[in-house]
């Protein structure tokens, strides 16, 4: 999300090396250019006009502290514009109402409400411990009905079988009786969408709040809908009395224009961002740690966020317990750790969340292709048999032979992944001894062996 942006801001800034301070003569073209940048992101032109005037009234004529250069300083005052352009009013979603707690969620077809209200639903029940359930009124889509149900088997948190032949409003209501009845603390209402605004849609979402009472009405919106995702939010927002806004897809989205117009544009406050098609896949909304990785600071603190949340702790006591023992990483160790890094979102995923310059660092490293290495050799591993994965030199040339024909791969493949293999085992001997961590970033030049 935002590398456009993020190349084009981080531009700028180097353009204003060697100056001795910011004036209005070398601090205009600067500020061009950061409107260019923030057009070019798809940000809504009123929000660029507030958001430069900002910037520049904090700029021209200031003095400059004596430890910051003028590119540092304007770092400084873009990340304090940009965390009050899209943190106004940033809280936590309101769950202080009486049982159950209705959350209605709104926005276009495609902008992802169904997987929203899942995810949304998944949070709740790990992180308030609250027993959620979901129920659907998009009659127009019996689909949308299906997939919620699936993913509500799925997370095991209660799902309201809806029967699309009824009127939306009624099962709206029969949902908001279930979770009474049955005692639920929170009930997610999913409703239909449209393809574009229209007045049906909007006369039946309002009675649907009007029966159900939502405490959070929250505006679902694809962060690269662009400007469509502003239209939507000021026609959503005259419609309903919206509470917050949840951003999908941030993860595909290169602009990120998105979440820094729509905050300004419905008033409300970004409560979550979609950042990936999993259901773990929810972040609260943290303007600060955003703005910073608008600027190439990275958010570390959703990075140590996302390892704890995903890293298997008992696995990974178990294989320092098993090094320290003076025993052998093997394949078994190899392919736990790739799946590690699977569930935490992959490579890109990781390197999303990195500041800009340890980013550089790395080199021409391709996410992407990272990806497909890691799927690749996860198969590879779970074509060899159980003995081979804890004895690899075993694997001698029919095996290899026999591996590459179970994993769809060429014999290299299986060469290559033994050498990667041999590379990280003895970096875990190194970290297995007292000092080893430092000794292995300098042997592999901050790199991962394989990578």
């Amino acid at each position: 999300m935002f590398d456009k942006l993020t190349e084009r801001l981080q531009g700028v800034i180097e353009n204003l090396r060697g100056r001795g301070r910011l004036t209005e003569e070398n601090i205009g073209d600067t500020l061009r250019q950061v409107r260019m940048a923030l057009l070019e992101a798809d940000v809504a032109l009123p929000v660029v006009k507030t958001f430069i005037e900002a910037i520049r009234g904090k700029v021209v004529g200031q003095e400059i502290e004596k430890s910051l250069t003028p590119g540092q300083s304007l770092v400084r005052i873009i990340h304090e514009e940009l965390i009050a352009l899209m943190g106004a009013g940033v809280r936590p979603i309101n769950l202080r109402a009486q049982p159950p707690v209705v959350i209605l969620l709104a926005g276009l077809q495609g902008a992802g409400k169904t997987t929203s209200a899942a995810k949304l639903a998944k949070w709740l029940k790990e992180n308030e411990k609250k027993r959620v359930l979901l129920a659907s009124t998009d009659v127009y889509r019996p689909a949308a009905i299906l997939q919620l149900e699936r993913l509500a088997q799925q997370l095991d948190v209660g799902f309201y079988p809806s029967d699309p032949k009824k009127p939306a409003l009624t099962l709206a209501r029969e949902a908001l009786e279930e979770a009474r009845r049955s005692l639920y603390d929170v009930l997610i209402v999913d409703t239909a969408g449209r393809l574009h605004v229209d007045d049906d849609m909007m006369v039946e979402i309002r009675e649907i709040s009007a029966a159900v009472n939502p405490t959070e009405t929250l505006f679902v919106v694809d962060s690269m809908a662009g400007q469509d995702a502003v239209n939507a939010a000021r026609a959503f927002g005259s419609a309903l009395t919206l509470t917050g806004v949840v951003l999908t897809k941030t993860d595909g989205d290169a602009r990120g224009g998105a979440a820094l117009s729509v905050r300004q544009i419905t008033g409300q406050p970004i409560l979550f961002m979609g950042t990936g098609e999993k259901t773990e896949a929810l972040e609260p909304f943290r303007a600060e740690q955003v703005a910073s990785r608008i600027l190439g600071m990275g958010d570390v603190l959703a990075l140590v966020e996302n390892v704890t949340r995903n890293v298997d702790r008992e696995q990974a006591e178990k294989l320092a317990r098993k090094l320290k023992k003076g025993k052998d990483f093997d394949l078994e160790d190899l392919h736990d750790q790739l799946q590690q890094v699977e569930k935490m979102g992959g490579v890109s995923a990781l390197m999303d969340k990195l500041p800009a310059h340890l980013v550089a660092k790395a080199g021409a490293m391709n996410p992407a292709g990272n990806e497909k290495e890691i799927k690749r050799q996860v198969a590879i591993i779970r074509s060899m048999t159980p003995k081979e994965r804890r004895f690899p030199k075993s694997i001698d040339a029919s095996r290899k032979r026999r591996i590459a024909a179970g994993s769809g791969v060429h014999v290299s493949e299986i060469n290559k992944l033994l050498k990667n293999y041999l590379q990280m085992q003895k970096v875990m001997k190194t970290m297995s001894k007292a000092g080893g961590l430092g000794k292995m970033l300098r042997a592999f030049g901050g790199r991962l062996p394989g990578m």
